[in-house]
């Protein structure tokens, strides 16, 4: 039997056995996991051992916005690597890395938010910020957004906004208490939000509820709704910042200056790092009453943040953000001409196309593993398909991305 291994048959019955082993020592997501073996990945394709290529359209769920196998970011790390790794818990030691990336990431966030305190991931972002909003404010009322999607921790998963959450959380009570959650783009419910309330959790497009945009009247009435009542605007750009949107981040796209900001995926570059930023008064609440009001012993991992450094410098001097929103129109206007394709709901370069049916998506999942795309649907919106690719995509990639989809869409 032939094999695309241009390695030969023992190379291929040693995928076989990885894979094996994949399934006995690797803790499973799912009943039936998509099982592609990565072997190199290089901008936005990435390959298996076999030689098959797959266009990347979920790029870590937006993590790798600069594109796969980078060389300013893949050097970035080598340097770090080999002058120091983790010395001690964040917050100790001044590193360079650290100071260089708070530095130029605040000097590009909303006016006014002017400190940044490292951590791990985007879940644990969430969680200090939660912490955060209840140490500065003394209250502990919490408000999301129903169909949110912040994180799988504890305090994150408190935050999935019910009852389209409900599901995910409910083996898993009793979570926090004095949560709630109320309607994104809702005018009317803006007045749950009262002098009992810590803080407000909102991504500013909704990602996980199949890219939701908001109302631009209603996110300046959360903003003054907040300020009206004391409580603390969080916004959750771990999916919208780095460039997604079409700016650094969704905030400033849309003109509203939150007092927290939540920043992870793409912001590490492709590494492990996640952030939260905000004023540096309130983010000093940390500091007192009791000290150590989070602590975190990777946060700010010098490595990470060399890596998240160096993206965020290839972003800015290869004028990528720029060219988002035209390559999001590109792809809105070829995939949009399949009669499959009932909607396309948009903001920069991520992007859901809606279908209508979930067993289209399904069957649709099939196909783009067969045609070589790797795609995804929503956790609330499973009628829908993700395109959200590396930023330094092409515009040839995508007419290629796009021929492709259209061929897939035909096969359904």
């Amino acid at each position: 039997m032939e094999t695309l291994d241009p390695r030969g048959a023992g190379e291929n019955r040693l995928v076989m056995i990885l894979r094996k082993q994949f399934l006995e020592h690797i803790g499973q997501t799912s009943p039936s996991p998509m099982m592609v073996e990565v072997d190199r990945a290089e901008g936005v394709f990435f390959y298996t051992p076999e030689g098959k290529r797959y266009f990347d359209l979920v790029a870590g769920v937006s993590v790798s916005n600069v594109g796969h196998g980078n060389r300013a970011v893949v050097e970035a790390v080598q340097r770090q690597a080999s002058d120091y790794m983790h010395i001690m818990v964040y917050g100790e030691l001044v590193e360079r890395p650290q100071v260089e990336y708070a530095r130029r990431i605040t000097e590009l966030l909303p006016e006014g938010i002017d400190c940044l305190y490292f951590v791990n991931s985007g879940a644990e972002a969430v969680e200090v910020a939660l912490k955060l909003a209840k140490r500065y404010t003394g209250r502990t009322e919490l408000i999301s957004m129903r169909r949110a999607y912040h994180g799988s921790t504890h305090g994150a998963m408190s935050m999935m906004g019910a009852p389209e959450g409900e599901e995910w959380k409910a083996e898993f009570r009793p979570l926090l208490p004095d949560v709630k959650s109320i309607r994104f783009n809702s005018l009317e419910d803006l007045q749950q939000i009262t002098t009992r309330t810590a803080g407000v959790l909102c991504e500013v497009v909704q990602g996980e509820a199949g890219v939701r945009l908001p109302n631009p009247e209603w996110l300046r009435a959360l903003r003054a709704r907040c300020t009206e009542v004391g409580a603390l605007l969080i916004f959750d750009e771990i999916q919208t910042g780095m460039g997604r949107t079409g700016e650094m981040f969704a905030s400033v796209k849309y003109g509203i200056v939150p007092d927290v900001v939540c920043l992870a995926k793409a912001f590490g570059g492709g590494m492990p790092l996640g952030g939260v930023a905000a004023n540096r008064n309130i983010l000093n609440s940390f500091t007192h009453n009791p000290c150590l009001g989070h602590i975190t012993t990777f946060g700010g991992h010098p490595v990470c943040c060399a890596a998240g450094l160096a993206a965020l410098n290839y972003l800015v001097d290869n004028k990528i953000v720029e060219s988002v929103e035209a390559k999001g129109a590109k792809f809105e206007a070829l995939v949009s001409q399949h009669a499959k394709v009932l909607e396309i709901r948009r903001s920069g370069l991520l992007i859901a196309v809606e279908l209508g049916r979930a067993e289209y998506l399904y069957r649709l999942m099939e196909i783009f593993k067969e045609e070589g795309i790797m795609s995804d649907w929503f956790l609330y919106c499973d009628t829908a398909f993700r395109i959200s690719p590396p930023l330094t995509i092409s515009d040839a990639e995508i007419e290629e991305c796009c021929a492709i989809i259209h061929r897939a869409l035909d096969r359904l």
